[in-house]
């Protein structure tokens, strides 16, 4: 399905970090170029938030990458990595991720998920439906949900053009 896309358009972009980053590094050994994602998903349109969810460490390694991401203009959402006494980890933001699009959709027209997660099937739907939004999926469509895609408005595929979305020069497919 084609959408209509204009430069007033305000403009929810909601990025599951973890999602993004895992897919990039199986499909490609590679870090994702946010701010590229970030870029094309706006299409000239009018950007209210992007929010992007992320997981933080005891180590703090990942300071340097949260204020990468700040210099492109994405917030983020931090919550810490849960640890369970099976030494089974836990890094999900989903329900974070879709209250917060719940509660910015009166103020946006388009929301954009960037996620191949079909959990997100229900959300998309909902507002869609009940809040009259235009909804659009951004993700690696090798590991996105047939499902999400299908639920969607329109639906990105950064695998079209890995090289665009992915840093470094060493980029291959596994």
């Amino acid at each position: 399905m084609s959408i209509i896309k204009h430069k007033d358009q305000r403009v929810g972009i909601f990025i599951d970090t973890q999602n993004l980053y895992h897919c990039a590094k199986n499909l490609y050994r590679a870090n994702v170029n946010f701010g590229q994602v970030v870029k094309d998903a706006l299409a000239g349109r009018s950007l209210i938030r992007a929010l992007a969810y992320v997981i933080t460490t005891e180590s703090g390694e990942e300071k340097s990458f949260f204020e990468a991401l700040a210099k492109v203009g994405i917030e983020t959402k931090t919550k810490p990595l849960q640890i369970f006494g099976s030494g089974a980890k836990k890094a999900d933001w989903d329900v974070g991720l879709a209250i917060d699009a719940v509660k910015l959709a009166p103020k946006v027209d388009s929301v954009v998920i960037v996620s191949g997660d079909g959990d997100f099937v229900p959300l998309v739907e909902y507002l869609k439906t009940n809040q009259g939004c235009q909804v659009e999926v951004v993700s690696f469509g090798k590991s996105t949900s047939g499902k999400l895609i299908e639920a969607a408005d329109e639906f990105t595929d950064l695998d079209e053009n890995p090289r665009k979305y992915l840093l470094g020069n060493n980029i291959r497919r596994r």
